[in-house]
């Protein structure tokens, strides 16, 4: 677990060249050896700590647990398994930030509500992996032609974390996730979420769900020699 969890605070430095190869060591390394998956101390419960209404569906479901590429572009995330209760948690660290782990995608009304609670208004949507919002659902900000203002309020790390001080009066966190339906494996490497987040000043529209071809792909490159 100490390896993964280097290696995934390693990844959130990568430059974009090296994200393909980043992604299947990543996946490499969370299938490899017999290890404990079910992740009990996933999120360390220090700070306030908000903890979504638990669903009784007891599969085991697909987590996030590191991203590796700009917020504003599709985010793809190998598999780590977790059997948390919660459907997501949330969490406000000491710098002001708020963490957002999901564990059973579904309720995104109540994460809405949640972080409208912290100061933050946001518009989640799930959808299943292989689909996306096919629309430009909402205006981007000023400056935000490539994504640099949003990534600056909602970044990739440990989970989803959103930074309230980078978000203006009037501005909406926008955050789409789609969850894989099949758990990766060594055999059969996959993804197992995708999250895109950028903010807007609305108003946004419905999403209009198109297929997306290119939701499992998680490169072919092989990891530099001595990684």
């Amino acid at each position: 677990m100490d390896e993964l969890k280097t290696l995934i605070k390693e990844l959130e430095h990568e430059p974009p060249h090296s994200l393909a190869r980043q992604r299947l060591r990543l996946t490499q390394e969370a299938a490899a050896g017999p290890r404990d998956r079910r992740w009990g101390r996933l999120l360390p419960f220090s700070g306030q700590t908000r903890l979504g209404r638990p669903f009784l569906s007891g599969r085991r479901l697909a987590v996030g647990a590191a991203v590796a590429a700009a917020v504003a572009a599709g985010v793809a995330v190998p598999s780590l398994v977790g059997t948390a209760k919660p459907a997501y948690a949330l969490t406000k660290n000491q710098d002001g930030s708020i963490n957002l782990k999901v564990y059973d995608f579904r309720d995104p009304e109540q994460v809405e509500e949640e972080l409208g609670e912290w100061g933050v208004e946001a518009d989640i949507t799930y959808l299943p992996l292989g689909k996306r919002c096919g629309n430009v659902r909402a205006p981007f900000v000023k400056g935000d032609d490539a994504g640099a203002v949003s990534y600056q309020a909602i970044r990739p790390q440990n989970g989803i974390t959103i930074y309230p001080r980078h978000i203006k009066q009037g501005q909406i966190a926008m955050i789409e996730v789609m969850e894989s339906s099949v758990t990766p494996s060594a055999a059969r490497p996959g993804v197992a979420w995708q999250f895109m987040g950028r903010l807007t000043t609305g108003p946004i529209q419905p999403c209009e769900v198109v297929a997306d071809r290119s939701a499992d792909h998680i490169g072919d490159a092989t990891p530099p020699p001595g990684s």
